[in-house]
């Protein structure tokens, strides 16, 4: 039920997230669809094959493919991969955690718009990206501002008519990166803010 009410929303349907206290905000897929400022901090720094982890419709997959770069956008709804490659980029339909081409030899890997919080479990999720990475590669990582507190949410997807399963989804502060980082392998951090978003460079 959650890919089909995140598909839906991928067609311009309203969709909501709804929290475990009744809150809800709107699931605004359509900003996901053109370049955002800030976008360039991170596809600049991607020079190899790349990963794009979680990639929605493919702004960045298709943006790193027109520049020439090597990259595969992964999404668990078949509705973002044929945006995805319509788009312009290729996409894989499947999970991060799943079997995965070139493990262990990507350069960079991408968690953008949000996308630490893939699964509720921030470490679990780095390290498995650092099992994907080359020796040396990196993982490009948005995280939340130093006055969010670091969580993992209960939520849930809903539209008219249909209200998804609750799973976690974790909130990440650039106050904890570092931490999470090293503690899941990886020895080098360094963070950025550019267009009012935060970023984080893991090695």
């Amino acid at each position: 039920m959650r890919g089909e009410i995140y598909s839906a929303a991928l067609t311009g349907l309203n969709a909501e997230i709804e929290y475990v206290d009744g809150t809800r905000t709107a699931l605004e897929t359509a900003h996901w669809f053109e370049p955002i400022p800030g976008d360039e901090a991170m596809l600049a720094r991607c020079s190899g094959l790349t990963l794009d982890i979680g990639s929605g419709p493919g702004r960045l997959t298709a943006e790193l493919a027109r520049r020439g770069v090597p990259a595969l956008g992964v999404d668990i709804t078949p509705q973002a991969v044929r945006l995805t490659r319509g788009a312009g980029g290729v996409a894989l339909l499947g999970d991060v955690f799943d079997d995965l081409p070139w493990s262990g030899r990507w350069s960079s890997a991408l968690l953008a718009d949000g996308n630490i919080g893939i699964g509720g479990h921030p470490h679990a999720l780095l390290r498995r990206v650092r099992q994907l990475l080359r020796p040396g590669g990196e993982a490009l990582v948005e995280v939340e501002g130093p006055t969010t507190v670091s969580r993992v949410d209960r939520v849930r997807l809903r539209r008219p008519g249909r209200v998804g399963d609750w799973f976690g989804w974790a909130v990440v502060s650039v106050n904890d990166i570092t931490r999470l980082a090293r503690a899941s392998g990886f020895t080098s951090v360094e963070q950025w803010f550019e267009h009012g978003r935060w970023f984080a460079g893991l090695r």
